[in-house]
């Protein structure tokens, strides 16, 4: 491999177009070699973006490549495993848009080739790289608000009709749904923060009449002295705290979303020393009592910032840095999906022990 990262990126939706794309083309180390889609309009969006990537009809002019040192899975939950397999089996470093995989037992044979091949193999899980997971990090982190007694996370919408075009996550395919989607992010932040729970107790539902894929969850993460509480719905038009994290020397509440996805959406490019940060209007509040000091009010979001996920992996891929998301911690997501799932089927709780 030279010393620039000549990458490919395997589909042109949301993802690739909003997470991915606009990331490798900025962030020094790598160049934004080949982009695969099969639908025209995107071919012309990439296009007018990105007038010297190439765009490919699929996958295959990608992995085939013997020029591309990475390759960015961004396709359907259902093709990951496939993609993945096949870019590491071509000798190539991956990364996969989360959901890791649809079951543990693919996210394990991942592992294991890359591993064997001695290759970098990573999962986007980006929210570790916004203004609240940073916030609540370090708070954390901190000691200020003592031993943690509770912790909420929401990750609201309000969607109450179908899509026009039906939205694939909407079909009854495997790893569809809002759960797969949205709850893989919930469970992740809460690995990170706090490393793997005792047991899980799930609700697991659709809510919209004519919904073919579960648009709603309520899941409990059981830890020794409190309980991770996340939940996600698509009929909320009043969105939930994306944080409330209680603990013995007070609480921290934060509401609304990291601005950059909403940001990048609108076409912005990630530059500059502000991106990524928060306006005062969406910082959370803090009322602790810490060592005799009472604090109470508005706390400064840390600055989010998607490039830092980017700049670790080109250092990880240059034996530079240690992996920031290793795919051992993404594999443990998708486990806690499947306990998850099994724990609102039989309407019980399911011990973890013996599971990692």
């Amino acid at each position: 491999m030279s010393t620039i990262i000549r990458t490919g990126i395997i589909g042109y939706g949301l993802s690739g177009r909003v997470f991915h794309a606009p990331f490798i083309d900025v962030v020094d180390g790598y160049e934004l070699s080949k982009i695969s889609t099969g639908n025209a309009d995107r071919r012309k969006m990439i296009e007018g973006r990105y007038p010297v990537t190439a765009v490919v009809p699929d996958g295959k002019g990608i992995i085939s490549d013997p020029e591309i040192d990475l390759v960015i899975v961004t396709s359907p939950n259902t093709q990951h495993f496939y993609w993945a397999r096949e870019a590491l089996l071509a000798g190539k470093h991956v990364v996969v848009e989360k959901p890791f995989t649809v079951t543990s037992a693919e996210a394990d044979e991942l592992i294991k080739i890359a591993n064997r091949e001695g290759l970098i193999l990573t999962v986007y899980h980006n929210r570790r790289f916004t203004s609240d997971t940073k916030t609540v990090k370090k708070l954390l982190d901190s000691g200020l608000l003592g031993d943690v007694t509770d912790f909420e996370s929401h990750f609201d919408r309000y969607r109450r009709d179908a899509r026009p075009n039906g939205a694939w996550r909407e079909q009854p395919l495997p790893g569809s749904g809002i759960f797969y989607d949205l709850g893989a992010h919930l469970i992740d932040q809460t690995l990170y923060f706090f490393g793997l729970p005792q047991a899980v107790t799930a609700e697991i539902n659709s809510q919209r009449p004519w919904a073919e894929a579960d648009d709603h969850f309520d899941v409990r993460l059981h830890y020794p002295t409190f309980t991770a509480t996340l939940k996600s719905g698509m009929i909320c038009r009043i969105p939930g705290p994306t944080y409330m994290v209680h603990g013995t020397n007070g609480s921290f509440v934060k509401y609304g979303l990291d601005v950059q996805e909403a940001t990048l959406d609108g076409g912005a490019i990630p530059e500059g020393k502000d991106w990524g940060r928060e306006p005062e209007s969406i910082w959370g509040t803090i009322n602790v009592e810490y060592e005799g000091v009472k604090i109470q009010g508005k706390i400064e979001s840390e600055q989010g910032d998607y490039r830092d996920y980017f700049i670790n992996l080109r250092d990880a891929i240059g034996g530079e840095a240690e992996l920031a998301v290793k795919p051992q911690e993404a594999r443990n997501v998708i486990r806690i999906i499947e306990l998850a799932f099994q724990s609102s089927q039989e309407k019980k709780t399911i011990s973890l022990e013996n599971e990692f």
